[in-house]
Protein backbone atom coordinates (compact mmCIF):
# COMPACT_ATOMS: atom_id res chain seq x y z
CA UNK A 1 0.00 0.00 0.00
CA UNK A 2 0.99 3.34 -0.56
CA UNK A 3 2.14 5.61 2.92
CA UNK A 4 1.21 9.33 3.35
CA UNK A 5 2.72 11.18 6.41
CA UNK A 6 0.54 14.51 7.92
CA UNK A 7 2.48 16.70 9.61
CA UNK A 8 0.31 18.19 12.04
CA UNK A 9 -2.39 15.57 12.12
CA UNK A 10 -3.87 16.86 15.00
CA UNK A 11 -5.60 19.63 13.22
CA UNK A 12 -9.28 19.69 11.49
CA UNK A 13 -7.76 19.60 7.86
CA UNK A 14 -5.47 17.17 8.59
CA UNK A 15 -8.41 14.78 10.23
CA UNK A 16 -10.66 14.40 7.41
CA UNK A 17 -7.27 14.09 4.65
CA UNK A 18 -6.40 10.84 6.76
CA UNK A 19 -9.79 9.79 6.44
CA UNK A 20 -10.05 10.45 2.59
CA UNK A 21 -6.20 8.83 1.92
CA UNK A 22 -7.14 6.10 3.85
CA UNK A 23 -10.34 5.56 2.07
CA UNK A 24 -8.45 4.84 -0.47
CA UNK A 25 -6.21 2.25 0.98
CA UNK A 26 -3.25 4.63 1.85
CA UNK A 27 -1.47 3.57 4.89
CA UNK A 28 -1.61 6.81 7.31
CA UNK A 29 1.39 8.32 9.64
CA UNK A 30 -0.02 10.98 12.28
CA UNK A 31 2.87 13.26 13.08
CA UNK A 32 2.06 15.61 15.76
CA UNK A 33 2.67 16.96 19.47
CA UNK A 34 0.05 15.54 21.41
CA UNK A 35 0.42 12.02 20.72
CA UNK A 36 -2.01 10.72 23.36
CA UNK A 37 -4.77 12.72 21.02
CA UNK A 38 -3.66 11.07 17.63
CA UNK A 39 -4.56 7.20 18.98
CA UNK A 40 -8.30 7.88 18.71
CA UNK A 41 -8.01 8.29 14.70
CA UNK A 42 -5.57 6.24 14.60
CA UNK A 43 -7.42 3.08 16.06
CA UNK A 44 -10.67 4.37 13.83
CA UNK A 45 -8.55 4.56 10.85
CA UNK A 46 -7.43 1.10 11.13
CA UNK A 47 -10.81 -0.28 12.13
CA UNK A 48 -12.85 1.61 9.50
CA UNK A 49 -10.85 1.49 6.38
CA UNK A 50 -8.54 -1.68 7.41
CA UNK A 51 -5.22 0.05 6.85
CA UNK A 52 -1.75 0.35 8.57
CA UNK A 53 -2.09 3.76 10.63
CA UNK A 54 0.81 4.52 13.09
CA UNK A 55 1.07 7.51 15.28
CA UNK A 56 4.41 9.22 15.68
CA UNK A 57 6.00 12.14 18.18
CA UNK A 58 6.57 15.35 15.92
CA UNK A 59 6.93 19.29 16.91
CA UNK A 60 7.43 21.63 13.90
CA UNK A 61 9.91 24.05 16.01
CA UNK A 62 12.18 21.48 17.40
CA UNK A 63 14.49 21.72 14.23
CA UNK A 64 16.97 19.46 15.74
CA UNK A 65 14.61 16.42 15.74
CA UNK A 66 13.05 16.56 12.07
CA UNK A 67 15.98 14.27 10.53
CA UNK A 68 15.48 11.32 13.06
CA UNK A 69 12.28 11.77 13.03
CA UNK A 70 11.92 11.34 9.05
CA UNK A 71 14.38 8.78 9.31
CA UNK A 72 12.75 6.92 11.92
CA UNK A 73 9.80 6.82 10.20
CA UNK A 74 8.65 2.76 9.70
CA UNK A 75 8.25 3.07 5.87
CA UNK A 76 9.25 6.57 4.15
CA UNK A 77 5.82 7.56 2.97
CA UNK A 78 4.95 8.34 -0.69
CA UNK A 79 3.34 11.47 0.06
CA UNK A 80 4.32 14.12 2.59
CA UNK A 81 1.64 16.59 3.64
CA UNK A 82 2.43 19.71 5.58
CA UNK A 83 -0.68 20.67 7.67
CA UNK A 84 0.76 22.47 10.87
CA UNK A 85 -0.25 25.92 11.27
CA UNK A 86 -0.45 28.69 13.64
CA UNK A 87 -2.87 31.77 13.20
CA UNK A 88 -2.27 33.75 16.13
CA UNK A 89 -2.95 37.07 17.15
CA UNK A 90 -1.59 39.93 15.42
CA UNK A 91 -2.49 42.33 17.63
CA UNK A 92 -0.33 40.92 19.62
CA UNK A 93 2.28 40.06 17.91
CA UNK A 94 2.85 43.48 16.96
CA UNK A 95 3.56 43.88 20.99
CA UNK A 96 4.91 40.77 21.59
CA UNK A 97 7.57 39.11 20.12
CA UNK A 98 7.18 35.80 21.38
CA UNK A 99 3.74 35.57 19.68
CA UNK A 100 5.14 37.39 16.50
CA UNK A 101 8.33 34.29 16.52
CA UNK A 102 5.49 31.37 17.12
CA UNK A 103 3.94 32.72 14.18
CA UNK A 104 6.80 32.98 11.76
CA UNK A 105 8.33 29.25 13.15
CA UNK A 106 5.28 27.55 12.84
CA UNK A 107 4.40 28.64 9.65
CA UNK A 108 7.76 28.55 7.42
CA UNK A 109 10.64 27.79 9.52
CA UNK A 110 9.65 24.70 10.79
CA UNK A 111 8.12 23.39 7.52
CA UNK A 112 11.05 24.75 5.69
CA UNK A 113 12.88 22.27 8.21
CA UNK A 114 10.96 18.91 8.04
CA UNK A 115 10.35 19.48 3.91
CA UNK A 116 13.94 20.00 3.26
CA UNK A 117 14.54 16.53 4.89
CA UNK A 118 11.65 14.90 3.05
CA UNK A 119 13.05 16.82 -0.48
CA UNK A 120 16.26 15.16 0.06
CA UNK A 121 14.86 11.86 0.62
CA UNK A 122 12.12 12.10 -2.24
CA UNK A 123 15.37 13.15 -5.10
CA UNK A 124 17.42 10.68 -4.19
CA UNK A 125 14.95 8.01 -4.66
CA UNK A 126 13.77 9.93 -8.03
CA UNK A 127 9.85 9.72 -6.65
CA UNK A 128 7.39 11.22 -3.87
CA UNK A 129 5.14 14.17 -3.65
CA UNK A 130 5.09 17.01 -1.07
CA UNK A 131 2.18 18.99 -0.56
CA UNK A 132 2.14 22.51 1.49
CA UNK A 133 -0.51 24.15 3.09
CA UNK A 134 -0.20 27.67 2.33
CA UNK A 135 -2.60 30.66 2.64
CA UNK A 136 -4.24 32.76 0.38
CA UNK A 137 -3.22 35.34 3.21
CA UNK A 138 0.41 35.09 1.65
CA UNK A 139 -0.49 36.69 -1.40
CA UNK A 140 -0.24 40.33 -0.37
CA UNK A 141 0.04 41.94 2.97
CA UNK A 142 -2.89 43.49 4.63
CA UNK A 143 -2.83 45.17 8.32
CA UNK A 144 -5.06 42.59 10.00
CA UNK A 145 -2.89 39.42 9.68
CA UNK A 146 0.48 40.47 7.67
CA UNK A 147 2.79 39.08 10.39
CA UNK A 148 0.91 35.55 9.40
CA UNK A 149 0.40 36.54 5.86
CA UNK A 150 4.30 37.26 5.66
CA UNK A 151 5.31 33.78 6.67
CA UNK A 152 2.74 32.14 4.52
CA UNK A 153 3.87 34.67 1.89
CA UNK A 154 7.54 32.71 2.48
CA UNK A 155 5.97 29.53 2.57
CA UNK A 156 4.24 29.60 -0.62
CA UNK A 157 7.90 31.50 -2.50
CA UNK A 158 9.64 28.21 -0.50
CA UNK A 159 7.03 25.73 -2.15
CA UNK A 160 7.30 27.43 -5.83
CA UNK A 161 10.92 27.25 -5.58
CA UNK A 162 10.82 23.79 -4.36
CA UNK A 163 8.71 22.34 -7.10
CA UNK A 164 11.06 24.33 -9.52
CA UNK A 165 13.64 22.31 -8.45
CA UNK A 166 11.99 18.82 -7.71
CA UNK A 167 10.70 19.12 -11.09
CA UNK A 168 13.37 17.13 -13.03
CA UNK A 169 13.92 14.43 -10.44
CA UNK A 170 10.38 12.89 -10.63
CA UNK A 171 9.23 14.40 -7.36
CA UNK A 172 6.01 16.59 -7.44
CA UNK A 173 5.53 19.67 -4.65
CA UNK A 174 2.15 21.18 -5.08
CA UNK A 175 0.92 24.23 -3.11
CA UNK A 176 -2.65 24.73 -1.47
CA UNK A 177 -4.27 27.98 -0.40
CA UNK A 178 -7.44 26.94 0.51
CA UNK A 179 -8.58 30.36 1.75
CA UNK A 180 -11.42 30.35 4.62
CA UNK A 181 -11.46 26.67 5.98
CA UNK A 182 -13.78 26.09 9.08
CA UNK A 183 -11.73 25.45 11.87
CA UNK A 184 -11.18 25.22 15.45
CA UNK A 185 -8.21 27.77 14.91
CA UNK A 186 -11.11 29.86 12.77
CA UNK A 187 -14.02 29.04 15.36
CA UNK A 188 -13.73 32.96 16.64
CA UNK A 189 -13.81 34.19 12.89
CA UNK A 190 -16.88 35.15 11.51
CA UNK A 191 -16.38 33.91 8.14
CA UNK A 192 -18.68 34.52 4.40
CA UNK A 193 -20.39 31.23 4.38
CA UNK A 194 -19.98 31.70 0.00
CA UNK A 195 -16.30 31.47 0.57
CA UNK A 196 -15.59 29.36 3.46
CA UNK A 197 -15.03 25.16 3.10
CA UNK A 198 -15.51 22.43 5.16
CA UNK A 199 -12.32 20.62 6.25
CA UNK A 200 -13.75 17.54 3.65
CA UNK A 201 -13.59 19.76 1.09
CA UNK A 202 -10.41 20.58 1.41
CA UNK A 203 -9.39 16.83 1.93
CA UNK A 204 -11.50 15.73 -1.61
CA UNK A 205 -10.12 18.99 -3.68
CA UNK A 206 -6.43 17.84 -2.26
CA UNK A 207 -6.89 14.39 -3.36
CA UNK A 208 -8.03 15.43 -6.38
CA UNK A 209 -5.32 17.69 -7.31
CA UNK A 210 -2.85 15.63 -6.16
CA UNK A 211 -3.91 12.38 -8.59
CA UNK A 212 -3.74 15.27 -11.48
CA UNK A 213 -0.25 16.29 -9.97
CA UNK A 214 -1.89 20.09 -9.57
CA UNK A 215 0.97 22.66 -9.21
CA UNK A 216 -1.30 24.92 -7.22
CA UNK A 217 -4.60 24.76 -5.80
CA UNK A 218 -7.19 27.44 -4.56
CA UNK A 219 -9.64 24.82 -2.75
CA UNK A 220 -12.52 27.41 -3.77
CA UNK A 221 -12.28 28.76 -7.19
CA UNK A 222 -13.38 32.05 -6.43
CA UNK A 223 -10.20 33.36 -4.23
CA UNK A 224 -7.96 32.91 -7.21
CA UNK A 225 -9.69 35.80 -8.63
CA UNK A 226 -10.42 37.87 -5.43
CA UNK A 227 -6.58 37.67 -4.69
CA UNK A 228 -5.42 38.53 -8.31
CA UNK A 229 -8.49 41.85 -7.50
CA UNK A 230 -6.47 42.44 -4.58
CA UNK A 231 -2.99 42.42 -5.88
CA UNK A 232 -3.55 44.27 -8.76
CA UNK A 233 -5.27 47.44 -6.51
CA UNK A 234 -2.11 50.17 -7.12
CA UNK A 235 -0.27 50.72 -3.39
CA UNK A 236 -1.24 53.92 -3.15
CA UNK A 237 -5.06 53.13 -3.00
CA UNK A 238 -4.56 49.86 -1.07
CA UNK A 239 -2.65 51.38 1.88
CA UNK A 240 -5.51 53.83 2.49
CA UNK A 241 -7.72 50.36 2.68
CA UNK A 242 -8.43 48.76 5.76
CA UNK A 243 -8.53 44.97 4.93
Amino acid sequence: MPTVLLLGAGSDMAIALARKYASEKYDVQLAGRNTKALEPLMQDLQVRYGVNASVHAFDATDYNSHASFFHSLPVIPDTTICVFGYLGDQATAQQNWQEAAQIIHTNYTGAVSILNIAAETYEKAGKGTIIGISSVAGERGRQSNYIYGSAKAGFTAYLSGLRNRMAKSNVHVMSVLPGFVNTQMTQHLKLPPLLTAQPEDVANAIRKADKGRKNVLYVKWQWKFIMLIIKTIPEAIFKKLSL
